[in-house]
């Protein structure tokens, strides 16, 4: 089948009208957006979608993501305020806002803002100490977020996050870091430990002096105590002692009969309990305490009530004693006896 000169027009007709279809439409993904150029100037930007644009009077200019975007920041030295030198490197965040401003106001887009974020780390961790910049990253993204958002605003960027990465002092810087450190350690471990033993110290001072304030009121309340024992044991003697001066007064001789006997039976004990002696040897006659508890007895009835005291009988006579030792000379008023030494012939 041949074709005719007409048949021939119109087929071309049709594939033009294709080729301008095509040209004419654009479509843009998500997350991008393209610039409209009509003759070399900016005229529009396209959507995400399909777009119409006029054939061969109207392209595609720049392409531009504007999704958020990570830009590595690359190491660099940097002298601090008291001149020590570091290494630093960062990462920043950022997004394209206007992507008309972002194609025709800059030129290199992420190179532009990896050097400005290069600046102003240099000049921000260089306005600050060596321990003030190891301690305060805070401080420093916020700084160089704040810096680094407002230079980038003409271009229509929007810095979202700038932080740093590392901070590498030098290895001499690093130990003599660590050497402080540990001295700082150890002076504080000094400082506690005096404390302690200050405080130590001191608990132990007032533990003793409460201890000798308690001691000394023991001491005093016992002495007190014992005075008033002594005081009260004067009066009892001072009492008998008056009875038994008004007993006398009176004549009864049964009461010195007992007060003495009472003071005899008492030496009696106290030598018994002497430490220093096993066995006493002592020339006494047994009668004379024997009578001695008898007027102790007479004296009790009659002040009972039990009748007047029958006498004692008379006491026999002591057998004789040969004249190898010291004579014992008693009497029944006295049973304190007294040695006499033999008269020699």
């Amino acid at each position: 089948m041949e074709l005719g000169g007409f048949d021939i027009v119109v087929i071309g007709f049709v594939l033009l009208i294709i080729l301008i279809l095509f040209a004419g439409i654009k479509t843009v993904p998500q997350g991008y957006r393209y610039t409209v150029e009509r003759f070399g100037r900016y005229t529009r930007t396209l959507e995400p979608g399909l777009n119409l644009i006029t054939p061969f009077i109207d392209r595609i200019g720049a392409r531009m993501n504007v999704m958020e975007q990570v830009l590595d920041i690359p190491t660099q030295e940097v002298i601090t305020r008291d001149n020590a030198s570091v290494s630093a490197d960062a990462v920043a965040f950022y997004q394209v806002l206007n992507p008309a401003q972002a194609a025709y106001q800059i030129s290199d887009l992420k190179n532009a803002i990896q050097n400005l974020t290069m600046t102003n780390i240099r000049s921000v961790m260089g306005s600050m100490d060596l321990d003030e910049l190891l301690s305060n990253r805070e401080v420093i993204n916020e700084r160089l977020l704040r810096v680094v958002d407002e230079a980038v605003g003409p271009w229509g960027i929007k810095v979202t996050r700038v932080e740093i990465k590392d901070i590498q002092p030098p290895a001499d810087l690093v130990e003599s870091m660590a050497r402080q450190m540990k001295a700082e350690r150890e002076k504080r471990a000094q400082i506690l430990e005096a404390e302690g033993s200050r405080n130590a110290q001191i608990l132990r001072a007032e533990g003793a002096k409460q201890a000798a304030v308690l001691k000394a009121e023991g001491e005093r309340e016992a002495a007190f105590r014992e005075a008033e024992a002594r005081e009260r044991l004067a009066e009892a003697e001072a009492k008998a002692t008056q009875s038994v001066s008004q007993a006398i007064a009176a004549g009864d001789v049964q009461a010195i009969n007992y007060f003495v006997a009472q003071k005899y039976t008492e030496a009696l004990a106290e030598i018994g309990k002497a430490p220093n002696s096993k066995i006493v040897l002592m020339p006494m006659e047994a009668s004379s305490l024997i009578g001695s508890l008898g007027g102790i007895g007479a004296i009790a009835r009659e002040v009972f009530g039990d009748g007047p005291a029958p006498q004692a009988p008379p006491r026999a006579p002591a057998p004789p004693r040969t004249p190898t030792g010291p004579k014992l000379t008693t009497s029944p008023a006295n049973p304190f006896a007294q040695p006499s030494t033999p008269s020699e012939t």
